[in-house]
């Protein structure tokens, strides 16, 4: 009697297979967006405290004690120096997206601020500054954050830019720790 070698696989087997495979994927796959909207928010957290710092540095060496008004501004380095306050990534445009979050800073004018080491007129810097962190897609994140001249970063389920004021609590939301 001879014993037949087998070759290759089953299709039994080959099912088995893409059954393990697809039960493991289903575990992974939420946990997986999960990461990511916390690695989005993480990103979106730490570009508002660079914008911050860029900020205080802006005030404190360049705007004579006032804020820049917009991102682009803080991209600009003072004259005499290479640096900017800000990295190019958060300063090329009004808007930046970075970790899926859209990011954006206002100032007010303040009519009788000074003239900036950057090359900003009088009038165009601002007494205070409000940014924001909004995701870009809200299907997949529902974390919005902001910061103002205060320092304090908040986190609520609804956009807190629009409202965000430039000194002070917003009317919604929560400080992170």
């Amino acid at each position: 009697m001879r014993i037949r070698k087998a070759n290759g696989f089953a299709l039994l087997d080959l099912l088995f297979v893409i059954g393990i495979i697809g039960i493991l994927a289903s575990i992974a796959t939420p946990r997986l967006l999960a990461a990511r909207q916390s690695a989005g928010a993480a990103s979106a957290i730490g570009s508002l405290r660079s914008i911050a710092s860029a900020q205080l540095t802006f005030a404190l060496t360049c705007g004579g004690g006032f804020y820049a008004p917009s991102l682009k501004a803080l991209g600009v380095a003072p004259i005499g120096s290479d640096i900017p306050f800000l990295s190019q990534n958060l300063t090329g445009g009004a808007i930046v997206t970075r970790g899926g979050y859209l990011i954006q800073l206002e100032a007010a004018a303040y009519p009788q601020a000074p003239t900036s080491c950057n090359g900003l007129a009088i009038g165009e810097t601002g007494q205070a500054y409000k940014a924001g962190a909004d995701p870009a897609d809200v299907n997949n994140n529902f974390r919005y954050f902001a910061i103002n001249a205060n320092g304090s970063i908040f986190e609520d389920t609804v956009s807190l830019y629009k409202d965000m004021p430039e000194v002070g609590d917003p009317a919604s939301g929560h400080v992170l720790q």
